[in-house]
Formats: structure tokens, C-alpha cells, sequence
């Protein structure tokens, strides 16, 4: 009963998460704060105590974003919808106190490293005490979750963060000058985590980190990642593993091996290589990576046949003349990947890119982003016509009356699409992992599947 209202004294909190999985791995953290100060978290913005808003300041389109939500947050209080507004993550980590100056219906300000302080934080902006602003000159903590994770994916998957910062230099990113330096978890640490997603009945671990394939170079003990691997999948059950956010040079024979003979890795590489053109790749600060990225899918495909490879890469950087991009062009028609995404280059403050020229105009950068993904939309079409009839394991997720959702092994969540199971079999259930057969019809980003017979 004294327990029920401590609960209801501390208040309602509404918590919105913006950027990537990464950030929504650290909105997981600050939900758990709160539940342990006492507050309710709810899903509703209006009649919330209190806004939260975990930030994502990555590029230009991630910044006006958050501004976007601040300042509705910010209209909500103004109106009597809530009584306070706190802003965290990595907006609040870089900007500080200027965050106040364009918003000062703020309440409060907290770094990556004071993200566990919110609940007193919260307390002390309801209160009335304000502004409150906590945040170091370097992100340096790195988190373990709460014994009692609050894991917001909405699916049978969880992400599970192997290390944060980041320790390349890519001259357009300001990352590491937000996130700071590379440090890896202890592989014991990451089991414990892992075994504990399992008992709860998630059927997907995603590995992120700014550099997952970087994992435990800064450890200097001879963990990497392979050992990592190699320990989660003696873990017992049946269940996926899949790596997200690689580099290009840590894609090595070793690896190559290690995932193609793992019981529980997805064959799928995630590997933003940026760009293909060699003096591109130098101005981005890249250039360790021009010899690896021609041959990168070659390489993959030849020890693994059936692995899915999946890209990102930035057009509109400095130094990126027409030539340039039509030789991306051309990567990208060889090397045939089966998801890329792309991003149009945005002048961070503060990164050396910023400084740059000549550089395309943004325009121009637009233009170069919609014929890379026209390139690329026949190239994934007939990476997806080349699976029809084979056999396939599907991550059931949501089951419909006429139709069950879910995802194959070349499918990471959120960003693949999903597949669609014609079936109507009232005993499957999100969390299982069923055989299907691909149909190789197509409509839209969905396949359809029909459940291959026993």
C-alpha cells in the first residue's frame, strides 16, 4: 500500500525517443529510472507530469526533429498539458545550456552520463526548482541495465548495446565529440544480459554499438568480437543473433567464419561503408577503407552464399564531384546489396567537414540521394526475386486474423521491411520461430510467404 503511493506521488512522465536504436536502448535506462524513483511512465503526452524527450542531434534532419518535439512540449506546458519539460541524450550533451537559451520553458538539461539521475532530476524540476542542468564535458560512463530492463522494441527482439563511444575519426561525424571514446562492456556483463532476455522470451539479440565489429579493441585483454560471439552462442534455446553497425575492416575472414558457422547467427552484415571513390573516402577521413569496400558483398557472399548485406552511404560530401559519384554509382550497380540507405552530408559544427570545400550544393546532394536510391531499388527487387521458393525461418510478430507478420533472417527490424504469412493457424504466437517458404510474390517492400509444409 506505502509502496502504491510513493508510485502515484512522484507523478506521470511521458517519454519520447528519437534517433536509433542505440538512443532507444538508452530511453530503456531512463524508463527504468523512473519506475525506480517512483514515477509512472505513460504513453500520453497530454495530462503528463512530466515531458521527457531523449534527442538525437546525428545530422541536420535528426536536429530539427528534436527541436520540433521540444517545441511542441514546450506549446503543451504553455497550454497546462504538463508541468515540466526535460531534455536529455545527445542534443542536450552537445548544446548544454543553449538548449535553454532557444527553449526556456526547458525545465532541465541532462548529459549521457546523468542519464540515471533522472529521477531526482524530475523530482527537482516538479518541485519547482529550475532549470536544472547536469551535463559533463565528455560522456565517459558506460551503463549496465537496470536489474528489472524495460525493453521498448514492441516485439520478440531486443537490442543489446556492446559498447558505447566511438573511436574513429570520420571527419564529417560528430559522434565521438558527443558520444566520446570507445569502451566495451565485459563479455560476462553482456551473457548475464543476454541470458536474461532469453528467460524472458525474446527470440532476437541485435548487437549495436557505434562499431560493433570494433568491440574490445580498447579492452586490450583479447576480447573482440568474435570471442563475444562465440559465447553468446553457446547459449542455449533457440533464438537469433544479429550484428548491426559494423565497419568495413572489421569484416575479416575470422568473423566471416565465425558467423557462418554459429548456431544462432543471422548470416547478415550490416556495413556502412559511405562512400566508393577513393579520394571521397580520404576527405571523409575513410581512407583505410577504399581498398576494402569494392570486393566488400564479393567477399561476404563467397564464404557465406546466402548472407544479406546491408549499406549506408553519404552523398554531398566535400571533395565529391560528379566523377566521384558516378563511381558510387557504379559500386552500388556491382556490388548489389540487398538494403542500402542514404544520407545526404550535413555540415556538423565543430567536425572538420564543416570546414571543407568546395562541396556540392545541397541541391545537388538531393539529387545525388534519389538516384542512388533508383539505382539501387531494381538491385534489392531482384536480390528478393532471386529467394523465391527457397526455404526460410520466419520471427513471428504479430499475428492477424487472415495473416501473421514477421521477419526472415535478412530482415533487421524496423529498417528491411517484414514478410507477410498467408495463415490462419490460431496457434502461432509472436516470439515463434516458424519454417516458411517465399512465394516470390511481390507487392510493395512485403512478401508474401505461405508456411512450408512439414
Amino acid at each position: 500500500m506505502s509502496s502504491e503511493f510513493s508510485i502515484r506521488s512522484a507523478g506521470r512522465a511521458a517519454l519520447i525517443s528519437l534517433g536509433c536504436a542505440k538512443n532507444l536502448v538508452d530511453s530503456e535506462h531512463l524508463t527504468a529510472a523512473l519506475l525506480d524513483a517512483g514515477f509512472t511512465v505513460t504513453p500520453q503526452l497530454r495530462g503528463a507530469d512530466l515531458l521527457l524527450i531523449n534527442t538525437c542531434t546525428f545530422i541536420r534532419e535528426a536536429r530539427e526533429e528534436s527541436s520540433a518535439v521540444i517545441r511542441e512540449a514546450c506549446q503543451l506546458k504553455r497550454a497546462g498539458d504538463c508541468r515540466a519539460v526535460l531534455v536529455v541524450g545527445c542534443m542536450a550533451q552537445r548544446y548544454r545550456r543553449r538548449l535553454l537559451d532557444r527553449f526556456p520553458e526547458v525545465d532541465g538539461v541532462l548529459g549521457l552520463d546523468e542519464l540515471d539521475r533522472v529521477g531526482e532530476a524530475a523530482r527537482r524540476v516538479l518541485g519547482g526548482e529550475g532549470p536544472v542542468v547536469e551535463v559533463g564535458e565528455v560522456a565517459r560512463r558506460l551503463y549496465e541495465p537496470a536489474e528489472r530492463r524495460v525493453v521498448l522494441s514492441g516485439g520478440p527482439y531486443a537490442y543489446l548495446k556492446i559498447a558505447e563511444g566511438c573511436a574513429h575519426r570520420c571527419r564529417f561525424c560528430a559522434i565521438p565529440a558527443i558520444r566520446g571514446p570507445f569502451r566495451s562492456r565485459p563479455i560476462s556483463a553482456i551473457l548475464r544480459e543476454a541470458e536474461t532476455l532469453l528467460e524472458r522470451g525474446f527470440r532476437e539479440l541485435n548487437l549495436i554499438a557505434q562499431d560493433t565489429t570494433g568491440y574490445g579493441h580498447d579492452r586490450r585483454d583479447g576480447t573482440n568480437l568474435i570471442r563475444l560471439l562465440q559465447a553468446l552462442d553457446r547459449l542455449p534455446g533457440t533464438f537469433w543473433i544479429r550484428v548491426l553497425y559494423g565497419y568495413p575492416t572489421g569484416i575479416t575472414e575470422a568473423l566471416l567464419e565465425t558467423v557462418g558457422q554459429a548456431r544462432h547467427m543471422v548470416p547478415y552484415f550490416d556495413v556502412p561503408i559511405q562512400h566508393a571513390d577513393p579520394e571521397v573516402l580520404r576527405q571523409m577521413g575513410r581512407g583505410a577503407t577504399a581498398a576494402i569496400v569494392p570486393g566488400l558483398t564479393a567477399r561476404i557472399r563467397r564464404l557465406i552464399p546466402e548472407a544479406v548485406v546491408r549499406t549506408t552511404c553519404l552523398v554531398g560530401h566535400p571533395g565529391e564531384s560528379e566523377k566521384a559519384f558516378e563511381r558510387l554509382l557504379a559500386h552500388v550497380e556491382e556490388a548489389a546489396y540487398d538494403h542500402l540507405g542514404v544520407f545526404v552530408f550535413s555540415p556538423e559544427q565543430g567536425t572538420p567537414a564543416a570546414r571543407l570545400r568546395p562541396r556540392p550544393s545541397r541541391c545537388t546532394a538531393e539529387r545525388r540521394r534519389e538516384r542512388l536510391l533508383e539505382v539501387q531499388i531494381p538491385i534489392a527487387r531482384a536480390r528478393l526475386r532471386a529467394r523465391r521458393a527457397t526455404a526460410e525461418e520466419l520471427l513471428v510478430e504479430a499475428v492477424h486474423p487472415a495473416r501473421v507478420i514477421g521477419r526472415c533472417r535478412g530482415q533487421a527490424p524496423e529498417v528491411d521491411g517484414r514478410t507477410w504469412l498467408a495463415e490462419r493457424n490460431s496457434s502461432l504466437r509472436p516470439g515463434m520461430l516458424i519454417p516458411i517458404r517465399l512465394t516470390g510474390r511481390y507487392r510493395g517492400a512485403d512478401w508474401e510467404a505461405e508456411r512450408q509444409e512439414r
